[in-house]
């Protein structure tokens, strides 16, 4: 894959990063999927999914993070999902939509010094 040499336009740095996270449709109670984060920022992450979501989908999304002892809640909405292997993996990107304050910071520092070992 060809590194990108534009300009950067995220708001927030991007850490490759694979985290267990387990992912449902926010309407769908008990429907939990589980996968791995591609790469996690403040404003959302990038994670592979079992099908195509449609942008502005809603996922409950439970993530473990190494930085904290708890498993930490959060919702996402889907941006984009792209077939990677047809019909079997996708991958979807989503920006949180409800991040606590709190983590929101801890999450940043995290990010900023794993980019800056």
């Amino acid at each position: 894959m060809e590194k990108y040499l534009g300009r950067e336009k995220r708001r927030y740095p991007r850490l490759q990063a694979n985290f267990v996270i387990s992912y449902r449709i926010k309407h769908i109670p008990k429907d939990y999927d589980l996968s791995q984060t591609k790469n996690v920022s403040q404003g959302g992450l990038l994670l592979t999914t079992n099908k195509k979501f449609a942008p502005g989908t809603q996922l409950a999304l439970t993530i473990k993070f190494p930085f904290v002892p708890q498993q930490i809640d959060v919702l996402g909405t889907v941006v984009d999902s792209k077939e990677i292997v047809k019909n079997i993996i996708y991958e979807t990107r989503l920006f949180f939509a409800d991040l606590n304050t709190r983590f929101f910071e801890e999450l940043g520092v995290f990010i900023g010094k794993q980019l800056n070992k």
